[in-house]
């Protein structure tokens, strides 16, 4: 028996339509591919708090390209911090395969996860790192450094600030508002925008903010 239904299916197709994300038949079958790679996974290896498959959909795949519109309109090297089970940085990695992704996690079981689904889905465009964050010295800035639910923003960019520079933008995932957060953020920091996401079977409040390090 498959770990993935028709409903699954149904219900990515719809909630990505609800998104305005256009996906063609060839990554629909790889997020879907990877969802069952999550379900069969997580039995073993606890990559995620999220037990039931039937809410992966929505709090994992569709949670992941509500922020494709935001990642569309800038630059071409990603790097997903505390990716866990891969999130957003696999999603991502399907959706924009002329772009490079690389999902870092500290926890060796979960990169191993990351690493076989690259292998299986052909992911060349994705780089999976067993690290934590504070000693990965990359070749040259990322162009954009996102997170979902890593840490407070403080930590956040404290944390990646030698990953970037004045170029690069920062994408944080939030649930409600991080008000306080906010008002602990480094000077040299700024937010460039903010957005309230509508993530079609979610509950609760989504937010995304921007960040940009002054020059």
């Amino acid at each position: 028996m498959s770990l993935v239904t028709q409903g699954h299916a149904a219900e990515l197709a719809a909630g990505a339509a609800a998104l305005g994300v256009v996906l063609d038949a060839h990554q629909q079958q790889q997020l879907l591919a990877y969802l069952g790679l999550l379900i069969k996974w997580n039995k073993a290896y606890n990559l995620t708090a999220v037990r039931d498959p039937d809410e992966m959909v929505s709090r994992h795949l569709l949670d992941s390209l509500s922020i494709v519109p935001f990642v569309r309109e800038r630059g071409g090297r990603w790097l997903d911090v505390g990716s866990g089970g891969g999130m957003p940085g696999i999603p991502l990695a399907i959706l924009f395969p002329e772009r490079q992704f690389t999902t870092l996690d500290s926890n060796g079981k979960k990169t191993r996860f990351q690493t076989q689904v690259k292998l299986e889905l052909g992911l060349n465009n994705l780089e999976v790192v067993h690290s934590r964050v504070e000693q990965l010295q990359p070749a040259q800035p990322f162009e954009g450094i996102v997170s979902r639910a890593f840490s407070a923003l403080e930590d956040f960019v404290q944390w990646t600030r030698h990953l970037g520079d004045p170029h690069t933008c920062w994408l944080a995932m939030k649930g409600q508002y991080p008000r306080e957060e906010l008002a602990a953020l480094p000077a040299d920091f700024v937010v460039e925008s903010e957005h309230a996401l509508e993530v079609p079977g979610c509950q609760g409040q989504r937010h995304l903010l921007i960040l940009r390090r002054c020059a």
